[in-house]
């Protein structure tokens, strides 16, 4: 019971967090569950792109309320991250594990970096072509991942000039549905803790949404996206001393 409630309130903060930025709670997610489900491909994957669904789709509704969803760019950037998403989810069945361990510790350093640069502006028209182009090879190596392509996405957005709160709008609708279809090649081998599942999904759902109306209403975006950088940094740096 200890266990259950630890995981949890856990999930309950970096739903909350993640919700803030409309990332999606899986890339804080992996290394969290990863500290109490020994498989990464089968238990931790499957789990945290379910909750990234959920989470990033109830972050979306947080934003949209406060205008923060363009939905002619959001819409396009969902067809192409879920069309783009499973290629990686079905590599990876057949990569080891320390493999995606390690791939997944560089992109957690590679996202803090970007989250903490100055961001630069550039012109409207050519920053969304480009982040369309990128958002395939990004849903790619998210698949791959198992953490749904918000956490590449998102920085890729604010680097190309989006406001932070636009940003995290876009994000949170354009990653919800590549989780749920990176989630497919996932489904035959997970091993799924049922309980917990529906706790986790209940509780990330109301605490994702919260976290998008406290950052839509009341909290700079800028501050935001360094704290969810420490926040993973912490979290990911405690599992790499597990592993070691």
């Amino acid at each position: 019971m200890p266990t259950y409630l630890v995981i949890v309130g856990g999930m309950i903060m970096l739903s909350l967090v993640s919700g803030m930025l409309g990332l999606g709670v899986a890339f804080a997610a992996i290394p969290f569950l990863g500290l109490f489900m020994t498989d990464l491909v089968h238990q931790v994957q499957p789990l945290s792109l379910l909750l990234n669904g959920v989470t990033a789709l109830l972050a979306a509704f947080g934003f949209a309320r406060s205008g923060y969803v363009e939905w002619k760019k959001a819409i396009p950037l969902a067809a192409i991250t879920f069309v783009s998403a499973p290629l990686g989810s079905y590599i990876v069945q057949f990569i080891e594990q320390k493999v995606v361990w390690m791939i997944y510790f560089a992109a957690v350093f590679y996202l803090a970096y970007q989250l903490f640069r100055p961001v630069k502006t550039v012109s409207s028209k050519e920053n969304y072509k480009l982040a369309a182009i990128l958002a395939v090879f990004i849903s790619i190596i998210s698949g791959f991942l198992g953490v749904g392509p918000g956490f590449l996405l998102l920085p890729t957005l604010i680097l190309l000039g989006f406001e932070p709160k636009k940003a995290a709008g876009i994000n949170a609708f354009a990653v919800f549905p590549p989780s749920f279809s990176a989630l497919v090649p996932h489904l035959s081998t997970a091993h799924w803790d049922f309980n917990l599942t529906i706790t986790l999904l209940i509780a990330g759902a109301a605490f994702s949404f919260l976290g998008a109306r406290l950052t839509s209403v009341y909290m700079p975006g800028g501050r935001l996206k360094q704290l969810f950088a420490v926040l993973i940094l912490i979290v990911t740096a405690y599992k790499i001393y597990t592993l070691l």
